[in-house]
Parts: structure tokens; sequence; C-alpha cells
């Protein structure tokens, strides 16, 4: 049985698909938003990546090695987000959402890998 539950699963997908909208949505014209646009498609969807691996650890170790991952790949898509909204001037419902929602999953990986290491034997 996988320690990952499936509505983690099911949100850290969603967080990727909309990363994938909003990269598509991007004025590329613009070098910087195509940069930092490009780096976020990169560590949105590595976030879902990541999770999947991580339901398949082998070990403690490694379980909390990969959650971990998807904390720092989650933390660079937040500084994405602000660089976008700040930086570059894209600001919209979607990306107001999706920092809320980065922040979210964020705090259950942290309790996670908390929880874990607390538990490990």
């Amino acid at each position: 049985m996988s320690r990952i539950s499936e509505e983690l699963r099911s949100r850290t997908k969603a967080f990727a698909s909309s990363v994938i909208r909003l990269y598509a949505a991007l004025p590329k014209r613009r070098r910087e938003v195509e940069v930092v646009g490009y780096q976020l498609l990169r560590s949105g969807t590595s976030t879902a990546a990541n999770i999947r691996e991580a339901s398949r650890a082998r070990s403690d170790n490694e379980f909390i090695s990969k959650i971990e991952i998807v904390i720092q790949e989650a933390d660079e898509s937040h500084l994405w987000l602000e660089l976008l909204e700040e930086d570059c001037g894209i600001r919209n419902e979607s990306t107001t959402q999706m920092l809320k929602e980065v922040d979210e999953l964020i705090a259950i990986l942290v309790t996670i890998v908390s929880r874990s290491k607390r538990n490990r034997p």
C-alpha cells in the first residue's frame, strides 16, 4: 500500500495541470515571462512526478528523501509564481489560487516528513 494518499496524488497532479495551463497562456514574446514561466513549468510538474516516485519508495529513508524533494520543488514553484506576479505583472485569479494551493501542499508535505521521521524505527 502506498504511503501517499490518492487525494495528495490528485492534488499534485491538478497543481501540475494548472501550471501547464498557465504556462500555455503566458505571453511568451516577453523574454522574462518566458524564462520564469518555463522554470515554473519544470518545478510545478516535478511536484506531481516526485510524489509518484515517493509512493514507490523502497524504504522509510527513501520515502522521506523523495518527499523532501517535492517540498523543494513546491517551494521553488512558489518563488516562480511570486516572480510572475511581482516582477512580470502576471497576476490573476489563477496565480492567486495556485499560490494558495502550493502553500497548502507544502504544509501537508512538511507534516508528512515530520511524522515519518518521528515514526521511523
